[in-house]
């Protein structure tokens, strides 16, 4: 058959039919992404020259250690780490991620059968849930969610439902009763702490409840635990696996991302059950061929001998952490003070809380004090009402964004609502 310019097959002299692209359903179940419209408004500032302030993301600012990227380096120039990694992880990485956990949590893990490399956590995550979903079936996430773990769910064709995360205890409570009362019963829960997009955080008693649940109801764990490296205070956010019986029903994720400075570098961790560890590879071996050998070996330097710096890293956003909660608070935020993680989670004054969307707000900040945040709807409903601001500039950066803010919340309160909502 041939074409012509008029689109009619010239042989036939029959119209053709325009050609569809007709895209999997799944892809057709994703929401437009909520941050996209302030995103494209930033780099549309950005382009113009304009100096914004971007709380939006939680990336760090500061490198990794100079040892690290020293020992990337010298890695790189090696020719034998130039081909196919093996997709589980270097030996030597996961015994090293084993050491870490028995010294920090008295956690005793097998690196053969009970670690494994991923490609970030949320790579990782993504891939944990085709292994251990179905279609049909159900997860209970923590409501406001991180997208990952509503939408890993949902493109693997699973239920969700999300659950309060306010109150753990309550949380707890209704996990139960959500197991009680549905019929087929859930068959997974996600658990996030230290909390994003909120910062929540739990004791180690928490866990050794959520084992008790899990093994009553049948229910497979997922801890993401991406901020572990990340605390104020004196605060240690607690493991998952470091309660009884943990392995027994689940698996965590960790990343070097945050507090080693590493984010573009996508090294990640899952560790615990050794059936789940062994499922994932499987997923992981259809679909990567790992990390790239010079960056596992350069996490080996990071995890051995850069602890220093990670602490370090946590009392520069603990600093970071107060002149926000400082500044946000004197405008009349309403807002915790985090124990751990890169963010502030605060609900944003009247008269916007009542008038304008956490989107509306998000766009307001952005387009006339040059700070972008992210809108808490990007987070779920649970979180309209609320931005998510990250501690990633520097604290004159951070004044600078207080200020911006200020200027224009009190050109607000001096005008009509309705002036400034049209």
């Amino acid at each position: 058959m041939s074409q012509s310019s008029n689109g009619v097959d010239s042989e036939n002299q029959e119209p053709l039919k325009p050609f569809r692209i007709q895209l999997a359903e799944r892809v057709q179940k994703l929401p437009q992404y909520v941050l996209a419209k302030v995103n494209a408004l930033l780099h549309s500032k950005r382009k113009a020259g304009e100096d914004v302030i971007d709380l939006g993301m939680g990336n760090p600012s500061e490198p990794p250690h100079p040892m690290v990227i020293e020992k990337l380096a010298e890695a790189a120039h090696d020719p034998n780490n130039h081909g196919y990694s093996k997709a589980n992880g270097i030996q030597n990485l996961r015994r090293e991620v084993a050491g870490k956990y028995f010294k920090k949590f008295g956690v005793r893990l097998d690196p053969d059968t009970e670690v494994i490399t991923t490609i970030g956590s949320k790579e990782g995550f993504s891939h944990m849930i085709l292994a251990t979903m179905g279609a049909g079936e159900t997860a209970i996430i923590p409501a406001p969610y991180f997208p990952a773990h509503m939408y890993a769910i949902v493109m693997a064709s699973g239920n969700v439902i999300a659950l309060d995360v306010s109150d753990s205890e309550k949380f707890l409570k209704n996990v139960a009763y959500t197991c009680e009362q549905l019929y087929p019963k859930p068959k997974l829960l996600v658990v996030n702490y230290p909390h994003n997009p909120s910062s929540l955080t739990v004791e180690p008693e928490f866990y050794v409840d959520v084992v008790k649940i899990a093994k009553k109801y049948g229910l497979m764990v997922i801890s993401d635990f991406a901020y572990a490296d990340v605390a104020f205070d004196g605060y240690q956010p607690p493991s998952f696996l470091a309660a009884p019986g943990a392995k027994d029903v689940g698996v965590e994720f960790t990343t070097m991302s945050k507090g080693y400075n590493m984010a573009g570098w996508r090294v990640g961790f899952c560790c615990g059950n050794p059936e789940m560890v062994k499922a994932l590879g499987i997923i992981k071996g259809y679909y990567d061929y790992g990390l790239f050998q010079a960056i596992q070996i350069a996490s080996i330097v990071a995890l051995r001998h850069t602890d220093a710096a990670v602490e370090a890293q946590s009392k520069l956003y603990q600093a970071r952490r107060d002149i926000v909660l400082e500044g946000l608070r004197k405008q009349g935020w309403q807002v915790e003070t985090p124990r751990a993680g890169m963010f502030v989670w605060a609900k944003y004054p009247e008269p916007w809380a009542s008038q304008m969307s956490s989107v509306d707000f998000a766009m307001k900040l952005l387009e006339e004090a040059n700070v972008a945040a992210s809108p808490g709807t990007g987070f779920g409903p649970a979180g309209e009402g609320f931005l998510r601001m990250a501690l990633v500039e520097n604290e004159n950066r951070l004044r600078q964004a207080i200020r911006q803010m200020g200027r224009v919340l009190d050109r607000g309160t001096k005008s009509s609502p309705e002036k400034q909502l049209s």
